[in-house]
């Protein structure tokens, strides 16, 4: 039994004009996702999808992409990305889940999932990047769900392990706000997507920064290959 994490797969399993694969490192990145998954993970096994998941622009548009995913093997956990424009209320994406046999998907949103003894956190995050929009509202709210998650594992006598979309720290570019909650709970693992692109790979911390590790887990920096966690 092992964890993997993989994010931004950006499926577009129904509406092929949306594919990713005009970008350069995208070609033919769905049939990459299912292949290199199909090799590396077990039905035993969970994978974490931190955020950009499907470019549907509702549950059911996205319909098409999570039954990709629930044929993949393992459990998959995800966390709503910024272009994850179907999420709503956790109870309306539990009940089309369960309408649509996804019985292998569950939502990371204001909780944790236990793995042995760790607790899988996360939310979404912020934008802290040059040029993005800041909006000092969302970002408390997302600063107060990332804390509810881990103290939700803590509660549970759990290590947390945390998975955000956005990127704590970019360039010279900080979000002090979420940073502060990963000191304070002494997080020593923090996994992030959203940055695509060479160039921008290169401006990612990818190692230990004051005390956490940091791990850069966009889907074309891993070459769409799942990531082994533990």
């Amino acid at each position: 039994m092992s964890l993997y994490v993989l994010a931004d797969l950006h499926l577009c399993k129904g509406d092929p004009e949306k594919t990713m694969s005009i970008f350069p490192g995208w070609q033919d990145y769905q049939e990459k996702i299912e292949k290199n998954w199909l090799e590396i993970v077990r039905d035993e096994d969970t994978v974490v999808l931190p955020g950009d998941i499907s470019w549907g622009m509702s549950l059911a548009e996205a319909a098409p992409d999570f039954r990709f995913i629930e044929l993949l093997p393992g459990k998959k956990i995800i966390i709503k990305g910024n272009h994850d424009y179907w999420w709503t209320t956790m109870k309306k994406m539990e009940d089309f889940l369960a309408s649509e046999g996804c019985g292998t998907i569950s939502i990371l949103h204001n909780n944790h999932y236990r793995y042995e003894n760790y607790g899988i956190c996360g939310t979404r995050g912020w934008v802290n990047m040059p040029g993005e929009t800041q909006d000092e509202k969302v970002l408390k709210r997302e600063v107060q769900r990332l804390e509810t998650s881990i103290k939700s594992a803590l509660a549970e006598n759990l290590e947390p392990i945390v998975f955000l979309h956005y990127p704590p720290i970019f360039a010279t570019n900080f979000n002090y706000d979420i940073l502060e909650v990963l000191y304070r709970y002494k997080i020593k693992d923090c996994y992030y997507g959203h940055i695509h692109g060479r160039s921008a790979h290169d401006l990612c911390v990818k190692n230990t920064y004051d005390d956490v590790n940091f791990h850069l887990i966009a889907g074309d920096y891993l070459q769409f290959v799942p990531e082994k966690v533990l």
